[in-house]
């Protein structure tokens, strides 16, 4: 199957009936930027230089719509095997809510849209950064990792780690070894939370023919390399703390949050798929939980640190 050739002459979905604007907000995949936003604000706020509210305000939202804008183009591209995907079939191009077309069209319009205005409400190189993590999601990943490779998600998480460089861009104007650590902390996240999901989801890849570890080297190999990821995810979360933004409670909450993520990475190497199958792969989905919470907990104790430095209880280990 050729991509371009599947795509261009794509057919439109047939709408079940007219779009409303919560179909239309879906395309934004909001629960995606919401993690976008989050660590964007982290970034931007835990800076060493003082942003007035208005920038910040306006440049967290315009780093949110790209975020909205990238997801438009994903679903786009991706409405053929969406289709297929139980996990996906929901959504609006594959449900019939938005045609291909549509989707194409806010995703490039809301592109446009969020570079022009970031660039404007903070800095050039803010809005680089953002029309480079856009093209990153949409072209290499979407388009060329997400079907070509089963390190599809190890180089593809890129794109979800460069929203805290972005925020911290938008305050100091470029990056540092703090913006590079939180950009690090996201991106070497991504794999073993995606590959937990695929775990326990693995028949949804195989039927679209996404080419995920699970599938294209089995179950097995993915514990192994989700148990490697998370022992590199220890030392970079831990090195995060003793730079200008770490302080106590983040400290303190790397260490929680690792003990306890490294315990869930052995407990689901340890397993078997006949051990995981008999289960219906309750270890693989409470990791998969406590993924989530891992990247929240960090994030948010970066904040706390940044409040007691602000209130001048903490002057910061580095």
């Amino acid at each position: 199957m050729t991509d371009t050739s599947l795509h261009t002459s794509a057919q439109e979905s047939v709408r079940s009936a007219e779009p409303e604007l919560k179909d239309y907000f879906a395309l934004l995949k909001p629960r995606v930027m919401s993690l976008v936003v989050f660590t964007a604000l982290v970034g931007l706020l835990v800076a060493p230089v003082p942003v007035h509210p208005f920038i910040i305000f306006t440049s967290v939202l315009f780093i949110a719509i790209g975020g909205g804008a990238s997801g438009a183009l994903n679903m786009w591209w991706d409405a053929d095997i969406d289709r297929i995907m139980r996990r996906t079939q929901k959504r609006p191009i594959p449900a019939g809510k938005v045609s291909e077309g549509e989707a194409l069209g806010l995703g490039l319009a809301l592109s446009g849209l969020s570079v022009m205005m970031l660039a404007l409400a903070s800095n050039i190189f803010a809005g680089a950064l953002l029309a480079f993590t856009i093209f990153f999601y949409v072209v290499i990943y979407t388009m060329w990792l997400k079907r070509w490779t089963p390190q599809n998600i190890v180089i593809g998480g890129a794109a979800g780690a460069f929203p805290p460089m972005i925020g911290w861009a938008v305050a100091t104007g470029g990056v540092s070894v703090e913006s590079v650590l939180m950009f690090a902390l996201i991106f070497i996240w991504t794999p073993p939370h995606f590959w937990a999901l695929a775990l326990f989801m693995k028949s949804d890849y195989d039927e679209a023919k996404v080419p995920m570890l699970t599938v294209t080297h089995g179950h097995d190999v993915t514990r192994r390399h989700i148990l490697g990821y998370t022992i590199l995810l220890a030392a970079c979360s831990l090195g995060l703390a003793f730079t200008s933004i770490g302080g106590p409670a983040y400290l303190a909450t790397a260490l929680v949050m690792n003990f306890r993520f490294l315990v869930g990475a052995w407990k689901v190497f340890k397993r078997s798929t006949a051990q995981a199958e008999a289960d219906a792969y309750g270890e693989e989905k409470r990791f998969f939980k406590l993924s989530l919470w891992y990247l929240f907990a960090h994030f948010t104790a970066l904040l706390v640190d940044a409040a007691l430095r602000g209130l001048g209880l903490w002057g910061g280990f580095a």
